[in-house]
């Protein structure tokens, strides 16, 4: 589910998903994106919403740490790494294991 509005999500993103429901400042969201955002799902399904977001949170700041820049430290969030890495292979999740995400915590800075 999609809900397009003008305010959410905040600076240069194009979409935010919380809970399995995509925001957007954009009309229409590319393939790209929808599929970007739906391995987000995938995840937070896997760790049961609440989790996903706690080690997002935690993942988040360690990376600050090792990368002293914000973005940086966004892009390579196993979570993100796993997303972008995947958005354009649009059969990724019929064939995805569970916990794929794990995968990409040792992956070098993209």
């Amino acid at each position: 589910m999609v809900i397009y509005n003008k305010i959410f999500p905040f600076g240069n993103y194009i979409a935010i998903n919380l809970f399995g429901i995509i925001f957007s400042k954009s009309k229409p969201l590319t393939d790209r994106t929808i599929n970007h955002e739906n391995i987000h799902t995938r995840q937070m399904i896997e760790m049961l919403f609440i989790f996903f977001y706690i080690w997002y949170g935690i993942e988040w700041l360690i990376r600050l740490i090792q990368y002293k820049n914000g973005h940086t430290a966004y892009r390579n969030i196993s979570f993100e790494r796993e997303a972008y890495y995947n958005e354009l292979d649009y059969e990724y999740l019929n064939n995805r294991n569970k916990y794929r995400f794990l995968k990409y915590l040792s992956r070098h800075e993209q």
